[in-house]
């Protein structure tokens, strides 16, 4: 039963932030943010599916045991394309409201996520381990915390400042998405049923593509 609620859930996720990702980069016609966020959804979807693919694969045939190595290579992809994308969200921040300069601003997303792609090369992460650290899961999300804090005070002070309807919400899908996945990263070996949780944080993700999209409709870019 979970192989099929998973597999059916997996399969709608990555079909609609994939499909919706090549709808926007189709239809930006020449708009550099409807772009922006229609490569970051096509990232996201396709960094997802090196680990989710698996996983459907494993609980369709021998189980999650047998598939360590293929789970772990993925879950490794997985981190380093989720890093790529918070870096495209950062960019469609400057782009929607035309943010000049901010150097520093810049300067921190790429230390935050230079230090998360660095952390999650180093062998002691143990990704083809059935038993990974956790103190290691805790280490390389640190940065990844950080750059997704501070996406979501740039998106909350940015919206409110100008009004903007359209992504009133975005800042509030980056806290919902970290607000599930946290307790996963500390908890989840521990107690399985926290990784249910997994499932409202892939939600969220789907929320922030549908707000861009949602966003491009309403401006009649076609």
């Amino acid at each position: 039963m979970q192989g099929i609620i998973e597999t059916l859930f997996d399969a709608v996720y990555l079909t609609t932030v994939i499909t919706l990702g090549i709808l926007m980069i189709k239809n930006s016609k020449g708009n550099k943010e409807y772009l922006l966020f229609g490569i970051m959804a096509v990232v996201l979807g396709v960094g997802d599916s090196f680990h989710l693919v698996p996983r459907v694969i494993a609980l369709n045939t021998t189980g999650l045991e047998n598939y360590t190595i293929p789970l772990g290579i993925g879950k490794f992809i997985t981190s380093i394309t989720m890093t790529f994308f918070y870096i495209l969200l950062y960019y469609v921040w400057r782009r929607r409201y035309d943010i000049k300069g901010k150097q520093g601003i810049t300067a921190l997303i790429y230390i935050f996520a230079a230090l998360r792609i660095t952390l999650c090369f180093f062998p002691q992460n143990a990704w083809t381990s059935a038993n990974p650290p956790l103190s290691w899961g805790i280490y390389r999300n640190i940065p990844f915390a950080l750059m997704g804090l501070l996406i979501i005070v740039l998106f909350y002070k940015s919206g409110k400042e100008e009004n903007d309807h359209s992504f009133r919400f975005m800042w509030l899908t980056i806290v919902l998405s970290f607000a599930f996945y946290i307790p996963v990263v500390l908890w989840g070996d521990i107690f399985p049923l926290i990784g249910m949780l997994m499932i409202p944080k892939t939600c969220a993700y789907v929320w922030t593509v549908w707000i861009g999209y949602s966003d491009m409709k309403k401006s009649k870019v076609k």
